[in-house]
């Protein structure tokens, strides 16, 4: 929190903060300070620990350029900033695809310390299991989109959908198909525990 910031209450919700934040730009710091732990696990498990500094970075940065366009009718902001995260990832997708191919033979996640150990804690012994890597390396990278807003940002299916400029039942059909694929891959992995229940 910056020192103007001190001076102020800081907002109850993302969508005061960001409003407050159009003609006072400190109060955006109350956004970046809520959500940034979040975004960047999120980031570092997708592209790993080297790209996710940066694109953590880019991301609030394009958040606090567009805030004047974001829709105050929604008072969380992590279904826009995991959005604004997911469109940068997509930007690495050679390096995802790497990553995972490299988790599923190495048969371990090389996330380091910091951020994600503490943002994914329950999701990490699923994570680390090289066919769970080889699976998701091998679906759509829209459905694998998706699949790790719901599994690994928590967000509901329908917030999965605001976050991709999608309809919800697009949303609902693609992580019903990567569901469904990385399913097949694992077999008799039990991979239910990691993807959660069917939303759709």
């Amino acid at each position: 929190m910056t020192a103007a910031m001190h001076a102020y209450a800081v907002p109850d919700s993302d969508a005061v903060a960001i409003a407050r934040s159009v003609r006072e730009p400190d109060y955006f710091a109350a956004v970046f300070d809520r959500h940034y732990c979040q975004i960047h696990g999120y980031v570092t498990r997708r592209l790993g620990q080297n790209l996710a500094d940066d694109v953590t970075a880019e991301t609030f940065l394009v958040a606090f350029t567009r805030r004047g366009r974001y829709d105050r009718d929604h008072p969380d902001a992590r279904p826009w900033l995991y959005g604004i995260a997911s469109n940068l990832i997509s930007q690495h997708r050679r390096s995802e695809r790497r990553r995972y191919r490299a988790m599923a033979r190495a048969g371990t996640d090389e996330v380091s310390e910091g951020h994600a150990d503490r943002v994914a804690t329950r999701l990490d012994a699923q994570a680390r299991r090289g066919p769970l890597a080889a699976a998701l390396a091998g679906i759509a990278r829209k459905d694998r989109d998706v699949l790790l807003l719901v599994a690994w940002a928590d967000l509901t299916c329908e917030e999965a959908a605001r976050a991709l400029g999608i309809p919800a039942g697009t949303a609902r059909s693609r992580l019903h198909r990567a569901r469904k694929k990385i399913r097949g891959a694992l077999d008799q992995t039990r991979p239910a525990t990691m993807l959660g229940k069917d939303q759709s």
